[in-house]
């Protein structure tokens, strides 16, 4: 029917004339339709006028970078020339072709574990929720997550592993001015509580530390397992040096054994691991790597998981007490708004609550992170000293603890940290009590 019209209006099978007045229309709707999504990508606020906006660089356009050398190697050891040299330098400039003016806030966590499946009872179910906690907190906190699965380097396994990703990491986000590891096995259990970066300026290297332990410069003393790292040619030339200590270098690592064997006290073995590796770097080198590091130990940047899980109940009934006498906590509100919320909460707990925030070895603050140094959730080979149910009772309470603060905003939480059923949260909670908990302090 339509091809027989436009034949009648033209006296031509198949052809169709358009009338002027068709065609002006036309033209201004298209120029009305490409003024606007101008203006929509291309204004530019506090100026006042529309400029042209242009696109990243791609493929085929933008000026080049240091990714453009064939000589740049991802690899942290064991290949030549995988030691890069200027890296301050080429990270601003990339930074300066990219217009990113400002990247001091910017973290981007890495975290992952083995390859293959866990071999140990619920191992993977555990790994997920592990994972799913990290992705909670990065999401509220506008951190860029980075988990990864694979073994960079086929020497540099287990514990070891995390030096490639990390300085990769590294390399493939020079926008970020901070790589933060977390091992597989921590858990957020505040998801409240930022990162206090402008404590760690002039630092390069964050690490959580028992002074007692580092006293006795045991292998102890500090935990490898949680770290912040400045993105920066001082963090890459450590990196590389820590490297140096590990497998994918034989010789070095066996003589590295006995060293650290009779260097460091509480060792009981000849095998050099990331942890030992990282603690005599730190006791023997002060002097040359001491003000870029900040050993933390004010608040629990990386909890031990044995002090911490028995306390979690009267922690989560303190922070209720003190929302009962501040209504504006309990307003409801968007998750996007999390961290103007958390900042208050932080402050009226701060005033009511003993304890440092993150946490601490006293007091009731909410431990940023609470690590099952020992539990082994995906491998099942825990350390002796521990029984699997104290393990896993105590991973399950710290995950039901973090899920219950993300929870909340969506109007529930769990029936019980040992429990995955959920209650439905009343309005004004916890003024309102849910039915059939007491909210009394213990």
């Amino acid at each position: 029917m339509a091809a027989a019209s436009e034949s009648a209006a033209t006296g031509k099978p198949g052809v169709a004339t358009v009338r002027p007045g068709r065609a002006r229309d036309a033209f201004v709707f298209a120029a009305g339709v490409a003024a606007t999504v101008l203006g929509l990508l291309a204004w530019a606020p506090g100026r006042g006028r529309v400029q042209v906006a242009f696109p990243t660089p791609g493929p085929t356009d933008g000026p080049r970078t240091f990714y453009d050398d064939p000589d740049l190697s991802y690899a942290a050891v064991g290949s030549v020339g995988s030691r890069l040299a200027g890296w301050d330098a080429k990270r601003a400039e990339w930074l300066r072709s990219r217009r990113r003016r400002n990247a001091r806030e910017r973290v981007v966590m890495v975290s992952g574990q083995q390859p293959e499946p866990c071999p140990g009872d619920a191992g993977d179910h555990l790994m997920l929720r592990f994972l799913k906690n990290k992705l909670d907190y990065c999401r509220l906190h506008g951190i860029q997550l980075l988990y990864n699965r694979d073994t960079l380097h086929p020497a540099m396994t287990s514990y070891w592993a995390k030096i490639p990703i990390v300085r990769a990491a590294m390399l493939a986000h020079p926008e970020a001015e901070w790589v933060w590891w977390v091992d597989s096995d921590a858990v957020f259990t505040d998801m409240d509580l930022s990162l206090p970066l402008p404590e760690y300026h002039g630092r390069n290297l964050v690490v959580y530390g028992w002074p007692k332990q580092m006293e006795k410069k045991s292998w102890l003393g500090i935990n490898a397992g949680v770290f912040l790292i400045r993105n920066c040619q001082w963090s890459l030339d450590f990196m590389d040096e820590w490297a140096r200590m590990g497998p994918a270098y034989p010789e070095e690592h066996a003589r590295w054994g006995k060293v650290l064997r009779h260097a460091l006290s509480d060792m009981n073995s000849e095998e050099a691991c990331d942890q030992s590796a990282l603690n005599y770097l730190l006791h023997y080198h002060r002097d040359r790597l001491g003000e870029k590091v900040h050993i933390e130990s004010n608040y629990f940047f990386n909890g031990y998981w044995e002090g911490i899980v028995d306390r979690l109940d009267g922690v989560a009934a303190r922070y209720e007490a003190v929302e009962r006498r501040a209504p504006e906590l309990r307003r409801r509100h968007a998750e996007r708004e999390h961290l103007r919320y958390a900042a208050a909460r932080n402050a009226a707990v701060g005033r009511a609550v003993p304890g440092p925030a993150g946490g601490g070895v006293s007091g009731w603050r909410r431990p940023l992170i609470t690590h099952f140094v020992g539990c082994q959730p995906c491998g099942g080979g825990r350390n002796p000293m521990y029984s699997r149910e104290s393990c896993h009772d105590g991973m399950r309470r710290a995950l039901g603890f973090a899920d219950d603060q993300v929870l909340r905003t969506y109007g529930f939480r769990h029936a019980d940290l040992l429990m995955d059923s959920l209650q439905p949260l009343p309005f004004d909670y916890p003024a309102v009590p849910v039915a059939n908990r007491s909210n009394e302090l213990d």
